[in-house]
Parts: C-alpha cells; sequence; structure tokens
C-alpha cells in the first residue's frame, strides 16, 4: 500500500515498453541512406499546407436547373526532389441547388477522409460509378449514359486521378479492339450499299409516286402530286 499524502491532478497508465511502441505509430520516411532523399508518404496526419493546387470541374446535368463545381485539391508529396508526386488532399462541392445539400457536404468529407488517409484511393472511382438513381439516370452531351450525379461525381474523380497519374487511362484489350473494328467494317459496308431512296433531287419526305415510281410525290395546294410526272390525285 502507498499512501499519496498530495492532490491527485493527473494519473497515467503504465504499458510495458513494446506496447508503447505498437500504440504510437510512427510514420516513418522511406529511402533515404547516403545523399538520397527521404520518401514522405501520404498519410491522415499530414498536416495541410497553407497553399494547395487544385482542378474546378463544372457538371451541369438535365435533372437540375443549376451547375455544381466539383473542387479537388492536391497535395505535393517530397516537392523539388526525383520523389515529387501530387496526391489528392481534399474535395468540396458548390452549387446553388441546395435540395442535396446535406448528403453533398456528407460526400465530399468522407471522400476528403479517403483521399487523406492515404494508400490507394482509386477504389472510390469504381464504387460512385456503381451508384443508381431509381428515378433512372440522364443522357451527357456526346452520348454518354450517366445512370446518377453520384456516378457522374466518379467519373470526374476517375478524370482527375488520370490527370495527375495516379490511375492509368482506361484501355480496350485486343478482344475489345478486334470487336470494333469489325463492327465499323460492317457499318463502312453498309454505307456503300445506296438503295433507290438514299438519292433524291425531290423534297425530304417525298412519297413513292404509283405511276413512275419516283420518289417525288408531295402534298401540293392540298392535293397530292408528282413533281417528276405531275401525277395528281386531284385530276
Amino acid at each position: 500500500m502507498i499512501k499519496i499524502d498530495k492532490k491527485i491532478v493527473g494519473y497515467t497508465v503504465n504499458q510495458p515498453a513494446a506496447e508503447q511502441e505498437s500504440a504510437k505509430p510512427e510514420f516513418k520516411r522511406e529511402g533515404g541512406g547516403g545523399n538520397r532523399a527521404e520518401v514522405i508518404r501520404m498519410h491522415e496526419r499530414l498536416e495541410r499546407p497553407e497553399v494547395l493546387v487544385g482542378s474546378t470541374y463544372k457538371v451541369k446535368t438535365p435533372v437540375s436547373d443549376h451547375a455544381m463545381y466539383v473542387t479537388i485539391n492536391d497535395i505535393i508529396l517530397n516537392e523539388g526532389t526525383e520523389h515529387e508526386k501530387r496526391r489528392p488532399f481534399e474535395i468540396f462541392i458548390n452549387s446553388k441547388n441546395l435540395d442535396h445539400y446535406q448528403w453533398i457536404v456528407a460526400l465530399t468529407r468522407i471522400i476528403s477522409a479517403v483521399f487523406r488517409k492515404g494508400g490507394d484511393v482509386t477504389f472510390l472511382v469504381e464504387e460512385l460509378k456503381a451508384v443508381f438513381d431509381p428515378r433512372g439516370g440522364y443522357w451527357q452531351t456526346g452520348g454518354r449514359f450517366m445512370p446518377s450525379i453520384i456516378a457522374e461525381l466518379g467519373h470526374i474523380v476517375e478524370k482527375h486521378l488520370i490527370m495527375i497519374g495516379l490511375m492509368a487511362t482506361p484501355e480496350l484489350d485486343e478482344g475489345q479492339k478486334k470487336l470494333i473494328a469489325e463492327k465499323r467494317a460492317e457499318f463502312e459496308e453498309s454505307r456503300k450499299q445506296q438503295d433507290a431512296f438514299s438519292a433524291s433531287n425531290y423534297p425530304e419526305g417525298a412519297q413513292l409516286c404509283t405511276k413512275c415510281n419516283t420518289v417525288a410525290v408531295i402534298m401540293m395546294d392540298g392535293c397530292m402530286t408528282c413533281l417528276s410526272c405531275g401525277d395528281s390525285k386531284c385530276g
């Protein structure tokens, strides 16, 4: 028994040396040795610099009257050395549309936390692109179908990760390239086969004349008239 005569103002729990070392992991710098530079890896305890570089992407969807602006800021690791890398650090989404304000704030905070955690963050792309809107998606300009706004954010994150070199540009395998080449050849061959109605000097939408077999029958003065032979239903 130990008698304490003074007022207790604080306390700590004694732990074995091995447990103390495991409880406080150190984020070591890799590399080093000799004249080589030490490599700083991304981790959650890395402090945010005063200035970050980033890119802003505009998202205009037909399901909303207002555009969204997605900003992804990056941190430069090992700046000025041979190990310099650019890694995503945080994401912000701004819009005049406040209908989805709560989930936008929650989503940006979660994605930013994953970015700061470090490691392989490319899994976020597939997770976001796999989200489908139960009300249906929409078509982008250019013919790409987007299943939801979240999926479009996934495409934006993918575009940014490719731009900074964290992801490789997706490429088709040999089987896909062969299939596309075959379909392209079939389409070009079908374009060469011109039918009797493909080339015409008469107005678009003209019908076939039963008398001269020319696609030249149009509505004229309230009567169907052939511009080739002059045949008319009105006599």
